[in-house]
């Protein structure tokens, strides 16, 4: 597995995780506040955008992995609870890189 792979799914996660955090504070001023409706609109937007992409990374990363169908369940669903990305990406990146750095050393072996 390439180390793209992995890159690509963390930078998404991040980025859908602190755009999920920038949405429920706008979720906050909007429904609490009465004010930022606009914004609002605009922030969620960018986010399912983003978690779009997510989705499609991380199922690219999880059938790379050849992870059990509840695991990737589990990644794909992180980036709707918010905070859960954070620590599901740590979790990922711990089980991920030792297969990228057997897939390097396998590649530097046969070059």
């Amino acid at each position: 597995m390439k180390r793209s792979v992995l890159t690509r799914y963390r930078v998404m996660a991040y980025l859908t995780a602190v755009m999920l955090l920038i949405l429920c504070t706008c979720m906050v001023f909007k429904y609490g506040f009465d004010t930022g409706a606009d914004l609002t609109l605009a922030v969620s937007q960018v986010h399912g955008v983003l978690f779009m992409i997510y989705l499609v990374f991380a199922f690219d990363l999880g059938s790379k992995a050849r992870w059990p169908f509840p695991k990737l369940l589990w990644v794909l669903v992180s980036g709707t609870i918010p905070l859960a990305a954070f620590f599901v990406e740590r979790g990922v990146r711990a089980e991920v890189e030792p297969l990228v750095a057997d897939a390097e050393a396998a590649a530097t072996v046969d070059a």
